[in-house]
């Protein structure tokens, strides 16, 4: 499947994507689980987060937190409070020092805390989705708040493409420990 551009496409694989991931996560080893990831030898992982996030704690909040801008944003906006999705004073070209103090605010979060936190998030952001109609998530100037993108695109970044970047970046981790 590609991209989803229709609700129902959304919500099939943001669930599909979200199930994936918890099913991938069910499978890591008690080594897999204490072994901190290290991606420093692998000249093709050069962005940001693969030297950030050192564990599935640090992945899985990185995904809450999305969420969190997600639900923030869209609740402000239908407040008439208008923000940006990235919240000052970050941007589109500052957003890797937001992701990093939503990993330095994590560090003393459990793993416990971060599954559930994820859980309730994700739930939330479903649901969220599931409240707006098909045009409205994915027709451009519905919302002037959305600038020139879909309102769907947003949803779709922080859930299906999120949890594939996660899924991807777990395996990567599981392969690193089975050749060291």
């Amino acid at each position: 499947m590609g991209r989803p551009t229709t609700k129902s496409d959304l919500i099939s694989a943001a669930g599909e994507k979200y199930e994936k991931l918890n099913a991938l996560i069910t499978t890591l080893t008690v080594e897999e689980l204490s072994t901190p990831f290290d991606f420093s030898g692998d000249e093709k992982k050069k962005e940001a987060h693969w030297e950030r996030d050192k564990n599935l704690r640090d992945v899985l909040i990185h995904l809450y937190e999305w969420h969190k801008l997600l639900l923030n944003w869209v609740h402000a906006n239908q407040m008439e409070d208008r923000q940006p999705f990235i919240p000052k004073p970050y941007n589109w070209k500052t957003y890797g020092k937001l992701n990093m103090e939503f990993w330095k605010k994590h560090q003393a979060t459990s793993l416990e805390e971060a599954k559930e936190l994820l859980h309730n998030s994700h739930k939330e952001v479903m649901d969220l989705a599931q409240s707006f109609s098909n045009e409205e998530l994915f027709s451009k100037g519905i919302y002037d708040w959305v600038g020139g993108s879909t309102l769907g695109s947003y949803f779709v970044s922080v859930t299906a493409s999120h949890y594939e970047w996660a899924v991807k970046k777990l395996k990567a981790h599981q392969k690193n420990c089975k050749n060291g």
